[in-house]
């Protein structure tokens, strides 16, 4: 099939809900409702839940949380249908070719994301919160507002991405929840998982806005890069770095969280391991023949394996019983 044929309806909705980005927020999401469940079940939180439990949040959690994410980027879509074109990245979407109508992707995004945030009222009311939260600061504050206007865009709306665990932990923590507070998820472990995607979510933008260098100014979009310059953004990116690895080390100054000392090991070797890809990015380095900067594109790559292994091993390492644990100092 040509790359200027119809995919068709099914094909364009599917594609404006950028399904690949979604697939790594729910990874965050599902991890945080294991690893609540696994220190519930260890005794390290208060709680009680069966594997029935668990099931069933990861199931309305991966459904809600797909809906929500996918309608938000539909919208994102619809609204950037000016920008889109002017990009090598977006051109081909369905809405810069013309497959589907600006009316037709809004109000699939609308109705799509407000469904996925009305689902997790089914777990919780404060699950539901933060995923309507997220849906309208990725839509209004970020996508409407910050984007166009001030190279931090990526900085403060990053805080919608890092909501998907938080929402997991408060869908599994459904029966402990009490008061009016959404805030009040009965542990400071859901933030700190908040903190960890927020944190990860600058270096990793940037080291795409550098891949693609120009892009963005061409676009008109206030990007770090375009407006700082390549040096200023690395040097932010490394400060984000340190702040990644300093919040793997909760556990030392924070034993009563529950989560084993040996997350911390897992988490400084991981966060090193990233960090060195951010390190080998070279600012001066000659783009390649399509204009691109490779040594940028190893560490936005790195990024997605880095995030995803971040959270599989936190549950990982709360899965192993604290008496195992104790026994090598490491609970």
């Amino acid at each position: 099939m040509s790359e200027q044929e119809n995919p068709g309806l099914l094909s364009c909705l599917i594609q404006i809900s950028k399904l690949r980005v979604v697939i790594l927020l729910q990874v965050t999401a599902i991890c945080a409702i294991l690893a609540h469940d696994l220190l519930v079940r260890h005794g390290s939180i208060a709680g009680e839940r069966t594997w029935f439990d668990t099931i069933w949040t990861s199931f309305i959690t991966l459904i809600g949380g797909t809906l929500a994410a996918g309608g938000s980027n539909a919208i994102n879509m619809w609204y950037d249908r000016d920008i889109d074109p002017l990009m090598s990245r977006t051109e081909k979407r369905p809405l810069p070719m013309g497959w589907i109508s600006p009316a037709t992707a809004l109000t699939f995004g609308v109705i799509t994301a407000l469904s996925g945030s009305a689902l997790f009222l089914t777990l919780h009311w404060k699950a539901a919160f933060w995923s309507l939260f997220s849906v309208l600061f990725y839509v209004f504050i970020y996508s409407m507002w910050l984007k166009r206007r001030t190279p931090q865009n990526i900085v403060i709306g990053g805080a919608a991405g890092a909501t998907p665990p938080v929402i997991g932990w408060a869908g599994a923590a459904s029966a402990e929840l009490s008061g009016m507070n959404p805030f009040d998820l009965g542990s400071p472990i859901p933030w700190m998982f908040f903190m960890l995607v927020f944190l990860w979510t600058p270096p990793h933008f940037w080291a795409l806005a550098l891949y693609r260098s120009g892009e963005y100014a061409k676009a008109k979009i206030p990007m770090m890069n375009e407006v700082k310059g390549a040096k200023r953004t690395l040097l932010e990116s490394k400060i984000y770095c340190f702040a990644l690895f300093t919040l793997g080390l909760v556990p030392f100054f924070w034993p009563e969280s529950g989560l084993p000392i040996l997350w911390s090991l897992v988490a400084s070797g991981l966060t090193m391991w990233y960090a060195l890809s951010v390190w080998q990015i070279d600012y001066e380095e000659p783009f390649d023949d399509k204009g691109r900067m490779p040594s940028a594109a190893k560490s936005f790559f790195r990024s997605l394996y880095y995030l995803g292994w971040m959270f599989i091993g936190l549950v990982l390492c709360v899965a192993i019983p604290p008496s195992w644990l104790g026994i090598l100092g490491l609970n």
